[in-house]
C-alpha cells in the first residue's frame, strides 16, 4: 500500500486552517499530521513522523511566514514548503523561493489544485500559480544583450532541444506536457533539464523560468 502523504498546516486563521484541513481530509492520498497558527509553534511541534510538505501561510499576523523558512527547513528536513498566499507582491514570492520554498499557491485554489501543488512538491518540482508567473515574468523579462550579459557563455553550451525545452518551461508547462509537445518521453525531459540546470548553474524549474525570461530564451527570444 502506497504511503500517505503527509502534511503539517501553519496559518494563523482558523478559518482558513480549517477550509484546507477539510479538503487535504477529503484526498486519500494525504494525512494531515497538525495545524499549527506561528513559526514558534510550528518549531516546536512534536512529531515522530516527519511532513512530506509544509503549508506555510506568508502573513501570520504579527509574524512573517517567510522570516521562518530557513528554520523549518533545518528543523523538517527533507521536508518541503509549499507557501500559501493572499499577498500579490511578487517579491515576495520570489524571495520565497530564493530562502527555499519549493512553490507558491494562492489560497483560494480549488481542492484539485491543491492537491496537485502538494504532490507536486513532494515529487521535487518547483511550482506557482500560472496568475502569479505571469505577474513575476512581466517584471523580470528584462533580455540583457547578449554581449553584456554574462550568461552568455553558459547559454551557449545549451543544444537546440535544451534551448527549446527552456522556452518551454518558461510558459509555464510541466514535464507531461512538455514530452507531449516534442513527442518525447518524460524521462527524457526530465535528462534534459538535468543538463540545462547543470549547465546553467540552477536548482529547479521555477529559477529557470525566471533565468529564460530574464536572458530572453522564453518564446519571446526563440528563433
Amino acid at each position: 500500500m502506497k504511503a500517505k502523504l503527509k502534511v503539517l498546516i501553519i496559518d494563523d486563521s482558523p478559518v482558513i486552517i480549517a477550509r484546507l484541513k477539510n479538503m487535504l481530509d477529503e484526498m486519500p492520498g494525504v494525512m494531515v499530521l497538525g495545524e499549527v497558527r506561528n513559526g514558534r509553534e510550528a518549531m516546536s511541534f512534536l512529531n515522530i513522523i516527519v511532513p512530506d510538505v509544509i503549508l506555510l501561510d506568508l502573513d501570520l499576523g504579527v509574524e512573517k511566514g517567510l522570516d521562518h523558512l530557513p528554520d523549518l527547513l533545518e528543523r523538517f528536513l527533507p521536508a518541503r514548503i509549499l507557501v500559501l498566499t493572499a499577498l500579490t507582491d511578487t517579491q515576495q514570492h520570489l524571495a520565497a523561493v530564493a530562502s527555499g520554498a519549493s512553490g507558491v499557491v494562492v489560497k483560494e485554489q480549488a481542492p484539485e489544485a491543491l492537491l496537485q501543488a502538494v504532490e507536486g512538491v513532494n515529487a521535487g518540482e518547483a511550482w506557482i500559480e500560472s496568475s502569479l508567473m505571469t505577474a513575476v515574468m512581466g517584471k523580470l523579462n528584462r533580455p540583457t544583450e547578449e554581449k553584456t550579459n554574462p550568461e552568455a557563455e553558459k547559454i551557449s553550451r545549451l543544444t537546440p532541444r535544451e534551448k527549446e525545452i527552456v522556452s518551454l518551461v518558461s510558459e509555464g508547462m510541466n514535464g507531461e506536457k512538455i514530452a507531449a509537445h516534442l513527442k518525447i518521453s518524460e524521462a527524457t525531459v526530465r535528462n534534459h533539464l538535468t543538463s540545462i540546470l547543470g549547465k546553467l548553474g540552477l536548482a529547479n524549474k521555477f529559477e529557470l523560468a525566471v533565468y529564460a525570461h530574464r536572458h530572453g530564451l522564453g518564446p519571446a527570444g526563440r528563433s
